[in-house]
């Protein structure tokens, strides 16, 4: 045993004098006592005088198995002593002076471990080798013998008072104080080295790191907040806290990048999460309201970001942003309508985006453009654009008054509005068309407008009118807008047509002709009725129509044109007016012009007789009479009153400030009357509509339960406007009376070819 006692020499003076050597590198020539040692252990483990077995091969083979064997436990034993011996050295240790010492001795132990490894490098490659293949659990490499030897004896006896340290130092810090953080991350490093796959030594893994590092501190962390936060909240406003809050949560993921690892992030995000905002939240939800209430958007960003981390932590904040997003826009809308019937669409559809832009950037601002918080933004403004104080007076209302505002801007009216304004503006108004449930009220509106528009020039730019049609397609689909082009097709195809006519004219010998333009419009398409009423135009006005129907006849045959009269108008000069610098021009509306025309004849006319010769009836002509009257064109000893019994007279000392008088203008009940027309027209289209779909459906699926196929047509129809269930079952029993449909069994529909 000479051989062993100098081997057990050379590992005492491994430990205790050689503490600080590395391994030598591969490429750098072994120093010469390092090649002693390994010598040493070489000879012990191949020499046989310590074996007297059989002879021959295999006993020199057993005795060789047998000297690794003593090798291996004397190393085993002596290690075992040596950290013993620390265990009873660590009791005179306390605090940051243990952490001191567990750290020093680790690192002094396990740089000679490597040392020992390396020389006992022989004893690893067979006798090792040959017990673990023979699945030998509790052999061990010469290293990984040392690790398992500190993680038995002193790792066990010590690491209850080394976590207290690490714990109370962390608690310094966490308090302000300055500590040697450094300590706490070799202290974390030595647990993770201690981690051995029972199965596999060489598999590193992080069981003894979370049982006795990970498990602790994030109890004492949880602890550690739960009294703070308590005591803070007692002495400081919620605000205060969130602040308080948001900082520790930043310092705790400070704390990971100085001496934790990157493992721990998310139990300690969570734990934190949990005592900081979870245990706190319906506090921290009760103070919403009243950042609301008082906008304070830096607070509100700050309590998200808090909520975001924990789950279900935004739902109750979502609902309360929607409900007093709703009452705002309630409260703008009710502020402007004290008289819905005078509302100005411009006011209107100013307060319904003056709520919305405003709460749109605190959601963006404030709540990180999150989608869920977008969409309670859109469930509010839905509900105050479509049911509001100016809605009450009719559920059309809000499409209705988009619908004018649109018109105000795309008409010549509006001309000085820039390019870009303009285009900001309708972008904007599609922002509140979006929330706007009866699409098809705006579509019926847009459409009538619209076609007033291109009928009398009136557009201020054709690229503002396509822009807003490109809109209202992107947004709603090719057939919401199908008639709108198609509309401006006709008047493109109308302007070639009038050039061909001009052209016509001035080289037939008819004579000489009006400068007229005609607008040639589809049935199918333009939102257009026949007038309600008889008309004899002017001479000069009959032969030029009859001119154009000639012309146009000869190009298209077979076709027939319908003159709408009420949408013609023109312009008259008034030579007859005394003093004048210069003849008015009137623009008139062609039911006027017939009227002033026969002042030509003679300066009196009665009703009777201006009735008689216009052919107009009384909803025609008194309007067009009353705007004369107003205006002083002409004169009557009854004063503005029109209707059988009254002379008129033409004013020759006609005066005003222009030279270019506007009398082509609607009366407030000929307004009113045409919007009662349109919503009449708006009712039938919604029945035919309905009619359509609910057939669609049953073409498709032939068998339906009733409930069912109401279901099926209101989602289908939401898009264009909300059905009501009522209308829906009396489509059904329409499409029922004409044998589309047909009643089964079993409350079930059936589809007829």
């Amino acid at each position: 045993m000479d051989a062993s006692l100098t081997l057990l020499f050379a590992v005492h003076e491994t430990l205790h004098v050689r503490r600080d050597i590395s391994l030598p590198k591969p490429s750098r020539r072994v120093p010469k006592t390092d090649q002693t040692f390994s010598r040493t252990v070489h000879n012990f483990c191949t020499s046989q005088k310590a074996v007297s077995f059989n002879s021959g091969s295999l006993g020199a083979h057993r005795g060789a198995h047998l000297l690794g064997e003593d090798l291996y436990k004397l190393l085993n034993e002596y290690l075992a002593q040596h950290l013993q011996g620390l265990v009873e050295e660590s009791r005179s240790h306390t605090e940051e002076a243990l952490l001191a010492f567990y750290i020093r001795e680790w690192n002094r132990y396990t740089n000679a471990a490597k040392y020992i490894h390396h020389i006992f490098r022989y004893l690893n490659r067979h006798w090792v080798k040959r017990e673990m293949d023979e699945g030998k659990k509790s052999v061990y490499d010469v290293y990984t013998l040392h690790l398992v030897k500190w993680r038995d004896v002193l790792f066990h006896n010590v690491v209850h008072k080394v976590m207290d340290s690490v714990l109370k130092l962390v608690e310094k810090h966490r308090n302000g104080e300055t500590i040697e953080y450094n300590q706490i991350k070799l202290v974390v490093d030595s647990f993770i080295s201690l981690g051995l796959d029972e199965n596999d030594s060489h598999k590193p893994t992080l069981a003894v790191y979370r049982f006795h590092f990970e498990r602790p501190f994030l109890e004492a962390t949880k602890v550690f907040y739960t009294n703070e936060s308590k005591e803070f909240l007692a002495e400081n406003s919620v605000v205060e806290y969130m602040k308080k809050a948001e900082a520790r949560l930043e310092e705790e993921e400070n704390r990971v990048q100085l001496y934790l690892i990157g493992d721990i992030v998310i139990q300690l995000k969570k734990a934190c999460n949990q005592v900081l905002i979870e245990d706190h939240s319906s506090l921290l939800r009760d103070e919403f309201q009243v950042l609301l209430d008082n906008d304070r958007e830096e607070d509100m960003a700050r309590m998200y970001s808090l909520l975001s981390r924990v789950h279900n932590g935004l739902e109750p904040l979502r609902a309360k942003f929607e409900n007093h997003v709703r009452k705002a826009g309630l409260a703008a809308v009710a502020k402007v309508a004290s008289d819905a019937d005078k509302l100005e669409p411009k006011v209107y559809v100013d307060a319904l985006l003056e709520i919305h832009s405003q709460y749109q950037s605190l959601v963006k601002r404030a709540f990180n453009d999150e989608p869920e918080f977008t969409r309670s933004l859109d469930n509010a403004c839905r509900e105050f654009a479509n049911r509001n104080d100016v809605c009450k007076a009719g559920s059309n209302k809000s499409p209705e008054l988009l619908a004018k505002y649109t018109d105000i801007l795309l008409r010549k009216s509006s001309a000085g509005r820039e390019d870009g304004a303009l285009e900001e503006t309708l972008t904007q108004i599609m922002t509140v068309f979006k929330y706007i449930e009866d699409k098809d009220v705006f579509q019926k509106y847009y459409s009538r407008m619209l076609a007033r528009r291109l009928v009398h020039s009136n557009s201020s730019s054709d690229d503002a009118e396509t822009s807003m049609i490109s809109k209202l397609k992107e947004a709603c689909g090719f057939e919401y807008t199908s008639k709108l082009q198609r509309m401006f097709q006709d008047i493109q195809i109308s302007k070639d047509l009038n050039t061909g006519f001009k052209e016509h004219v001035q080289a037939s010998i008819e004579g000489k002709s009006l400068d007229s333009t005609y607008s040639v419009l589809g049935t199918g398409f333009w939102p257009l009725t026949a007038p309600g009423t008889n008309f004899n135009p002017p001479e000069e006005v009959a032969q030029d129509c009859e001119r154009f129907t000639r012309f146009y006849k000869h190009k298209h045959e077979g076709r027939k044109l319908t003159w709408l009269w009420q949408l013609c108008k023109g312009d008259i000069k008034a030579n007859y007016v005394r003093n004048a610098k210069m003849p008015y021009t009137f623009s008139v509306s062609v039911y006027q012009m017939a009227i002033l025309l026969l002042f030509n004849e003679k300066l009196q006319n009665t009703y009777e007789e201006i009735a008689q010769t216009t052919q107009l009836n009384h909803d025609a002509l008194d309007p067009a009479l009353l705007v004369l009257l107003k205006s002083k064109v002409l004169t009557s000893d009854s004063g503005n009153k029109v209707g059988p019994g009254n002379t008129y007279s033409l004013n020759l000392d006609f005066k005003n400030k222009k030279y270019r008088v506007n009398l082509n203008v609607g009366m407030k009940s000929e307004t009113k009357l045409e919007e009662a027309e349109t919503n009449k027209t708006i009712e039938e289209d919604r029945k035919l509509l309905l009619q359509s779909a609910i057939v669609r459906i049953m073409k498709a699926r032939k068998r339906m339960k009733h409930q069912q196929l109401v279901s099926e047509t209101i989602n289908q129809i939401r898009s264009r406007f909300v059905p009501k269930v009522a209308d829906i079952k009396k489509c059904i029993e329409i499409l029922l009376d004409k044998e589309y449909l047909e009643r089964l069994e079993d409350d079930e529909l059936g589809y007829l070819a």
